[in-house]
């Protein structure tokens, strides 16, 4: 091979490389990027918004790098801060790849227990305060261009209407596609839930939204946090799954990635990226930068 077309290649091989690795290192010591696929947090988090994850705050595990399945080492290093009950923080599903994204409610030694929609920490009701209107609009994208029109309340794009001017209240909207919502209709509607200031014991105060309080979750039995695991569940509390459920269960201190530091970008789903003249009706133009630790 001419010494020039080597050199090329050696070039284009050398960029390749060394920006992979700048990746892999940026992505498992400072920030990681990640999309919420589901409504598990609404209201905190909103399917299409797009979150930085800080992973430097716990410290690190093998499940902060690309090869933490390999099992190479156990227990966490660098770690400067423990988890606090409500922080948002992204882990790892226990013997799975999945992550998950979600609030934490319970440390190691903690009693956690739902009892008619009320969430009990160590034995005490914590504190739900100021209830109001909130909803969730699921539709789909063959409305985009005639908008959502029932009683006194119209949806278009981002915005909800109600008597012609926008809502008082907060809610979230979300297209998808015609084909998911003719197949399995409880995907998509509006849906009217209960929006609560949730006061946690330590004095941390977040929002969760209710659709009632008689859901399979709302009654569970009494869970003890066991040493080196962390109890978690979302915000959205009757559309979760999380430490309630065997599916999830308590997540093992070396499965958590780091905690959720803002929202870097937010969309709705209304419409390709590249429809630029939509973006007016797609962009959560609100919610950009938005910081979400708690």
């Amino acid at each position: 091979m001419p010494a020039k077309n080597h050199n090329t290649v050696r070039e284009w091989f050398n960029t390749i490389f060394y920006g992979g690795l700048i990746a892999i290192l940026f992505r498992s010591f400072l920030l990681e990027p990640f999309n919420i696929p589901s409504g598990s947090m609404i209201p905190s988090l909103h399917v299409g918004d797009h979150i930085f994850v800080q992973k430097w705050v716990y410290g690190y595990s093998r499940y902060s790098f690309p090869f933490g399945s390999w099992n190479m080492w156990d227990g966490r290093f660098w770690s400067s801060h423990e988890p606090e009950v409500g922080d948002i923080i992204v882990f790892r599903k226990p013997n799975a790849t999945v992550e998950y994204v979600k609030r934490l409610i319970g440390k190691p030694g903690d009693t956690i227990q739902m009892k008619n929609g009320r969430l009990y920490i160590n034995d005490k009701m914590v504190e739900r305060k100021n209830p109001r209107q909130y909803i969730v609009a699921n539709l789909p994208k063959s409305m985009r261009s005639v908008g959502y029109y029932k009683d006194n309340m119209s949806i278009k794009g981002n915005k909800i209407w109600i008597d012609n001017k926008q809502a008082p209240f907060n809610y979230t909207v979300e297209y998808k596609s015609d084909s998911l919502c003719n197949r399995n209709s409880y995907e998509c509607g509006v849906y009217k839930a209960t929006e609560y200031t949730e006061v946690l014991p330590n004095g941390v105060e977040h929002s969760i939204i209710e659709m009632g309080d008689n859901a399979p979750l709302d009654n569970t039995e009494i869970f003890t946090v066991p040493e080196n695991h962390y109890f978690f569940m979302g915000d959205n509390r009757d559309n979760s799954a999380d430490s309630r459920t065997t599916a999830v269960s308590y997540v093992p201190r070396d499965n958590i990635l780091g905690i959720v530091w803002f929202i870097w970008y937010s969309h709705n789903y209304y419409s390709p990226m590249l429809a630029f003249w939509n973006w007016g009706n797609k962009m959560r133009w609100d919610r950009f930068g938005n910081e979400k630790k708690k």
